[in-house]
């Protein structure tokens, strides 16, 4: 289906440190890696991941490199069953993970903890989806309105839920018709007009197509950012951006392949 989100990605400043992490803490597997002369990248996720499911790329620039958060990107959210978000929790603390908020600070709907670069992870209660599967990741918008029409009208998402309180708004979006297991943006917007900076330590979200030249095509006459186009990507994927300027990858994808990496 086109549209759904096929992955996030992000840099990572220890390959392996990062790889034992996540198969360790969140029993993510290994699901392809592609080797270039100086980065390497590798698509990880859940052993059960659904074909609407999204993954996690891992991208390592070979040398001494150090990134910058930014504030523009939050988080990623991963699934538990409703009532193991304590014991999940629990188990991460004896794991040694490092604590960022835990479940009797946020009401005991969910917690946070991070990754060894300090990504945000939040871990949520759903009774769909395989455990620590992704469920959605959060990107800060300046511009709500602009935010929500653009993934209207350009990937044609609509609302999945909504949290509305006195000082900020979330906003959940998913393309019309996607599965109860495919990964959803939230829009969180500030209602005090703050700016954000997007570092360089979160890289993309990716959104699948059935086919990247029509479906590129399609957001050509929609008016969307030609970034990288598929022209300018070997006609392997393509880039736009949203109007905060967050990435956004377009490629097709196949199970079936031998590589998950276009070539």
């Amino acid at each position: 289906m086109s549209g759904t989100f096929d992955h996030v990605m992000i840099r990572v400043e220890d390959l392996e440190e990062s790889l034992d992490w996540y198969t360790t803490h969140l029993n993510y597997e290994e699901k392809g890696r592609w080797e270039a002369d100086t980065f390497t990248n590798v698509y990880i996720g859940p052993e059960e991941l659904h074909d609407e499911g999204a993954m996690l790329e891992l991208t390592y620039n070979h040398g001494d490199n150090s990134y910058e958060l930014g504030n523009a990107w939050g988080h990623i959210a991963v699934r538990v069953p409703e009532d193991e978000l304590q014991s999940s929790y629990d188990q991460l603390m004896e794991e040694g993970v490092e604590d960022y908020r835990d479940p009797e600070s946020c009401g005991n709907r969910y917690a946070f903890v991070k990754d060894p670069d300090g990504h945000e992870i939040e871990i949520v209660k759903r009774d769909q989806g395989a455990k620590w599967s992704i469920d959605h990741t959060m990107i800060r918008v300046e511009d709500v309105d602009e935010a929500i029409g653009f993934w209207t009208r350009k990937f044609e998402y609509e609302h999945t839920g909504r949290w509305e309180s006195d000082t900020f708004a979330n906003y959940f979006m998913k393309p019309e018709g996607a599965s109860e297991h495919a990964m959803a943006i939230e829009l969180t917007y500030n209602y005090d007009g703050r700016t954000y900076d997007l570092g360089d330590a979160w890289g993309h979200l990716a959104v699948r197509a059935d086919d990247l030249h029509d479906y590129w095509e399609t957001l050509e006459t929609r008016e969307t950012e030609q970034y990288r186009t598929p022209a300018d990507c070997d006609d392997l994927y393509a880039f736009t951006k949203d109007p905060e300027g967050h990435e956004i990858e377009v490629l097709e994808r196949d199970w079936s392949d031998e590589s998950l990496f276009p070539a």
